[in-house]
């Protein structure tokens, strides 16, 4: 049985949900000035010195050390060769919260002028192409590693379109390019209905874990401390009901205004089969990967599916069959191989 949320945060465990990844740059970045809700502050940190510049996009709802396991791996344990760059999107933890209609494209937009800011992007207009061109031409270097998970995703799809010419390579994970109902009528009715509806905190996490991740991987021990130090909690599940619960508790950074507002995003992100051919064109399919689990609820698979089709052929398709929503956990180290492999595959066909 999975522990409850107050034995959860009563034991020892508790203590050690952060990492300590001390940034080698942080800061807060104003954004959107001219345009609706700015100007606003962004939060995010850069870690490691190396020459690889990567840009990891978090998804709805989720703090920039969620992406802990791949700032450790690029960012602290290879640092001298990647810097990578975290942040909390506008609506979540230590980036400002404004009050207006948030979309995937504004937020794309927001992240544009934060790489400007932090030097990583020409200062310069911003807008998409007219008319695209082959990915081999532009004056542009190709600099820039665009990571983004689920809503992530969808704003390094905007990002693409955006900043064609500056994409190294992007990385869309977990993600669609609009969403389309693949589940009964009925049951699909019922989950929309209940996101409405209070609940017991215990069968929110029970809910909301067993849509992010695959039923095998929860059921698993919990490894992420040494196995002596018993520091470890029974399962993955309640490891993850750990953050939850910490991240719930902070009425500042989690809040209901700015979790709806990205939501919002989400839920009406839509790229037409037209528009991603526009985006495989000007960035390029060989720099271009789908990364996505077989058993995602959140997301589910289908919606790779889309993504490879109408994205056309030349795109690299990475499935992790079982796998549920947030592969950088569930598969850490395959997920942050085949990121790595893919990064240096992409920096030997700059131009």
């Amino acid at each position: 049985m999975p522990l409850t949320a107050k034995e959860v945060v009563a034991h020892p465990a508790f203590q050690t949900r952060e990492w300590d990844l001390p940034p080698t740059k942080q800061g807060e970045s104003e954004v959107a000035k001219g345009r609706p809700g700015g100007p606003f502050k962004l939060h995010y940190e850069i870690h490691g010195s190396g020459d690889v510049k990567l840009v990891w996009i978090m998804g709805l709802g989720a703090y920039l050390t969620a992406w802990k396991r791949q700032t450790k791996y690029f960012g602290h344990e290879r640092a001298q060769r990647y810097s990578s760059l975290v942040f909390d999107n506008r609506g979540m933890g230590l980036s400002n919260k404004p009050t207006c209609r948030y979309s995937t494209s504004e937020m794309a937009k927001d992240t544009a002028e934060l790489l400007q800011q932090i030097g990583w992007l020409p200062c310069g207009e911003l807008s998409p192409s007219p008319s695209p061109s082959p990915a081999s031409s532009g004056p542009r270097q190709r600099n820039l590693h665009i990571i983004g998970v689920s809503m992530g995703g969808m704003i390094a799809q905007e990002l693409g379109l955006l900043i064609p010419e500056s994409v190294a390579s992007l990385s869309l994970v977990s993600t669609a390019p609009r969403l389309v109902r693949t589940i009964p009528f009925i049951e699909n009715l019922r989950q929309r209905i209940n996101m409405f509806i209070p609940r017991d905190i215990n069968v929110q996490l029970d809910e909301i874990s067993h849509r992010l991740f695959s039923d095998a991987f929860l059921q698993l021990p919990d490894t992420e401390q040494p196995a002596d130090s018993g520091l470890n909690y029974p399962t993955n599940r309640d490891r993850f009901a750990a953050g939850e619960l910490a991240k719930r508790s902070d009425s500042e950074g989690f809040t209901k205004k700015g979790f709806v507002l990205q939501a919002i995003a989400a839920g009406w992100h839509h790229k037409t089969a037209r528009q991603l051919r526009q985006l495989a064109d000007s960035v390029g399919r060989e720099r271009i990967a789908v990364l996505h689990g077989t058993h995602d609820r959140m997301i589910t698979f289908h919606h790779a599916e889309l993504l490879k089709e109408e994205l056309g052929e030349g795109v690299t398709v990475k499935v992790w069959d079982g796998a549920g929503h947030v592969l950088g956990w569930e598969e850490e180290q395959s997920f942050n191989r085949f990121l790595e492999d893919f990064f240096e595959r992409c920096e030997k066909t700059q131009g």
